[in-house]
């Protein structure tokens, strides 16, 4: 066995990468839309549909967020990958992201806030609850809308043929080789 070394507290949740990542859009009071690139989103319940999404309490989307109840998490790809690490590493407060990033507000189909047309999924979420853990906030956003793009999100499709992105830390960024893997199976015995 390999020899086990400290990791330090703060870096642990690194040990859960890489991440899918995704685009947050939201829109607050002002009807300015905003987007922030996340990396901690995760599923939360098949019936009702549900997802979470977890933002610092200092980030602009955060208060988006609480003034909207609602969000959109958008499913890019690595074909906008310097449009993903820029938004984020600025904020929605000082800079209009979309414009800056020559990404496209698009009218969703169930929510105030836009899609981003240049991703290839969409689901729209209405905040149903939040949970403040300790410097971020967890909201669960129950699905009203999922779509995405009619090539690329077929069963047999969706990760031959799609170069989603996933987090590493800090600036990097990998896709996944689509070579699919599949354990062994087991018997039982009685």
């Amino acid at each position: 066995m390999s020899e086990k070394v400290k990791v330090e507290l703060a870096n642990a949740y690194r040990l859960l990468h890489p991440m899918h990542t995704v685009l947050i859009s939201t829109v607050g009071n002002a009807g300015k839309p905003n987007i922030m690139s996340a990396a901690w989103a995760m599923p939360t319940s098949i019936n009702p549909p549900m997802v979470a999404i977890s933002v610092s309490l200092q980030r602009h989307t955060h208060q988006l967020i609480e003034e909207s109840k609602e969000f959109a998490i958008n499913i890019p790809t690595v074909k906008i990958i310097n449009q993903v690490s820029a938004c984020g590493s600025t904020t929605g407060k000082e800079h209009d992201k979309f414009t800056e990033n020559k990404l496209t507000p698009y009218p969703a189909r169930g929510i105030k806030a836009p899609i981003v047309l240049e991703c290839i999924a969409h689901i729209e979420c209405k905040v149903r609850d939040k949970l403040i853990t300790g410097d971020h906030t967890i909201f669960i956003g129950e699905i009203i809308e999922a779509y995405a793009d009619k090539n690329k999100f077929t069963k047999a499709k969706n990760l031959r043929t799609t170069a989603l992105l996933y987090h590493l830390g800090g600036n990097k960024f990998a896709t996944l080789n689509p070579k699919i893997h599949k354990p062994k199976p087991t018997t039982t015995s009685s």
